[in-house]
């Protein structure tokens, strides 16, 4: 993937030049607005380029197309879901628009020029998505890939990474079976190469990484010719690597020691570090109560109403948190008061335990919001891996390998897994999701918590993963 590296994050450098066209477009929208509303003003596009009024007006907008997913790397939907994204997010954009101008005094544009620059870049977006789509859909933006190697781990990327959300910022040229007599791949897809010339393979094909992925390396693997090809300007990556920048997770089944080791990521974090992090979870807890508290308040209400005066309108569990330690986390109660009558078990779709109130507020995860006053007490992080039940972890820590690496940080009210994956609820499920876990403690920073903050609400809005 064409990627540039952002405060240890991958980002595709596609994305971010649509984001700085997309914010020149909005920007201009916005001066012929105030054109438009004010005909007597005579400053120039650049003099208002800068100013606060511009910067806040495209900031919101920006914020309201991310938290719709729309700088996903890997979103998919058909044209319709795209348009229904943009349209929402100009929906939010245009609430939070009016509600920011009217409040903050010194934000002084017209009421007509934000709502004429809101209708034109609605437009204008649609538009630059348009031939965004058809550009990625090309192989102009990609790069080629060539993977040295064709037995069980080159499968991972043949089988694994095979949907086009997938490779929307690659190309595979081909797979290079190596002498271990494992080939898995499909003759269709293997390339016949001499390796002791491999970079004159990649200069005549125009190769811009090659992944080695061989089944057995030592010994085996054409070092003078990868020698020859990395002063060319090929870039060289282990397949551990690129599976961990393309998918956003890191495969248990190539986490070698080695490759934590040596490789970057898993950096100690100081008492400042912890001090931003704590602050930044207080903060945007307290902001959600302020937000959320009639929600809240109607929803014990509902529940009252559905179980009668004598039900329980929150429950609680212990669940485990960081360095394996218990506490007490609460929910609003969303099923049955006797659901667990017959002992612990995963929740499921369409889940016969589940009240009428209790699958509204699972959909919208509205139960979850009590979890805002574990976040105040220090028992969780407002960013993290989800905190699971005791009897589930001690299974779980037997069947998964490095299982018990999530609980190096506090469980979180949403994390990375909940944003890239769906609701888990099986042991399968509970796999895919720690790899998810895994990159977020390797490559945690502030920067990633706010994208992941942002992105809940996509996954808040489109009830996705509720169960």
């Amino acid at each position: 993937m064409s990627t540039v590296r952002f405060n240890r994050l991958s980002v595709r450098k596609p994305y971010v030049v649509l984001a700085l066209i997309e914010t020149l477009a909005m920007m201009s929208c916005l001066f012929v607005g105030i054109i438009y509303s004010n005909s007597s003003y005579s400053a120039g596009f650049f003099d208002h380029f800068l100013c606060l009024e511009c910067l806040t007006f495209v900031m919101v907008v920006f914020v309201c197309m991310a938290a719709m997913g729309l700088y996903h790397a890997r979103l998919r939907g058909e044209p319709t879901e795209l348009l229904a994204r943009i349209f929402f997010s100009f929906v939010l954009a245009t609430i939070a628009q009016a509600l920011l101008f009217y409040f903050v005094p010194y934000l002084n544009i017209e009421p007509k020029a934000i709502g004429l620059a809101l209708l034109l870049s609605f437009f204008i977006v649609c538009g630059l998505r348009y031939l965004f789509i058809r550009i990625d859909q090309t192989s102009l933006l990609k790069k080629r890939i060539l993977v040295l190697g064709a037995g069980e781990s080159a499968s991972i990327i043949h089988n694994k990474m095979r949907r086009d959300c997938d490779r929307r910022g690659f190309r595979i040229m081909g797979y290079v079976g190596m002498d271990d007599n494992t080939t898995t791949i499909a003759d269709r897809h293997l390339v016949s190469v001499d390796l002791d010339k491999l970079d004159e393979y990649t200069s005549r094909y125009q190769i811009d990484e090659i992944v080695v992925a061989a089944d057995q390396r030592r010994g085996r693997l054409p070092m003078d010719a990868l020698y020859r090809c990395r002063l060319a300007g090929v870039n060289i990556i282990e397949l551990a690597t690129f599976v961990e920048r393309e998918s956003g997770k890191i495969p248990l089944k190539m986490m070698y020691p080695s490759w934590v080791i040596y490789g970057d990521g898993y950096r100690k974090t100081g008492y400042l570090s912890r001090g931003v992090k704590r602050l930044f979870d207080m903060l945007v807890a307290l902001a959600f109560l302020f937000v959320t508290w009639p929600v809240m308040l109607i929803t014990a209400l509902l529940i009252k109403l559905e179980g009668g005066p004598n039900s329980s309108v929150l429950y609680h569990q212990i669940r485990v948190g960081r360095d394996s330690e218990p506490f007490k986390i609460y929910k609003f109660r969303s099923m049955r008061e006797d659901a667990e009558k017959s002992g612990v078990v995963w929740a499921m779709q369409n889940d016969n335990r589940v009240t009428a109130v209790g699958a509204f507020i699972r959909k919208y995860r509205i139960d979850e919001l009590p979890q805002l006053f574990n976040i105040l007490r220090g028992d969780m992080s407002f960013i993290g891996p989800r905190p699971e039940r005791p009897e589930f972890v001690e299974g779980l820590s037997k069947s998964i390998p490095y299982y018990g690496d999530r609980h190096q940080v506090k469980p979180g009210l949403t994390g990375w897994a909940q944003i890239c994956y769906s609701y888990g609820s099986s042991e399968e499920d509970a796999l895919e999701k720690l790899q998810y876990d895994l990159y977020y403690i390797k490559n945690y920073t502030l920067l990633l918590d706010t994208i992941i903050l942002i992105q809940t609400c996509e996954v808040v809005f489109f009830g996705k993963g509720a169960r």
